[in-house]
């Protein structure tokens, strides 16, 4: 698996685990719950049927409001490494936000709801798009993503909080 392919997966991931943090908290503070440092990991599936272990860690800062997180993300593989950035702010039950990864230069946006402990969003960027959902749980973290257009067929990585 190249390592941009992966890249975008875990600028994905990154871009899901903030638009998750709307979905914990009180609509005053949707934030709240995920401040802190978060690890786990999971599986990258591609087109071609193979599959690679991703491991991350996040660490979450959450504004004194608890309506604007920032998020510092760093992933690995066997063949990648990923250091992202992200804001995103939460309104009325919309998350939106940007991200960026300067390493491979990839930057977008990243825009969807969060109702109780679940989050449905799409991430953009100038060559990459995702459908992504994500549920929490007492510490935990599930995470689906489905790129389009690219060779990874699907994302599933698992967090907790550290």
């Amino acid at each position: 698996m190249s390592g941009s392919n992966l890249t975008r997966a875990a600028l994905l991931f990154a871009s899901l685990s903030l638009a998750g943090s709307a979905a914990l908290a009180a609509p005053a503070s949707p934030f709240a719950a995920m401040a802190g440092t978060w690890s786990g990991g999971g599986v990258v599936n591609t087109s071609d049927g193979q599959q690679e272990r991703l491991r991350c860690r996040a660490s979450y800062d959450v504004d004194g409001a608890g309506d604007q997180l920032r998020l510092n993300l760093t992933c690995a593989s066997d063949s990648f490494r990923l250091e992202l950035a992200s804001d995103v702010e939460y309104r009325g039950g919309a998350i939106r936000g940007s991200w960026t990864e300067a390493s491979h230069n990839a930057s977008g946006t990243l825009s969807g709801r969060a109702a109780g402990d679940h989050v449905e969003a799409a991430a953009r960027g100038d060559a990459f798009s995702a459908n992504l959902s994500l549920t929490t749980h007492r510490g935990h973290q599930t995470v689906s993503i489905e790129p389009q257009g690219t060779s990874i067929r699907s994302v599933s990585l698992a967090l907790n909080r550290r």
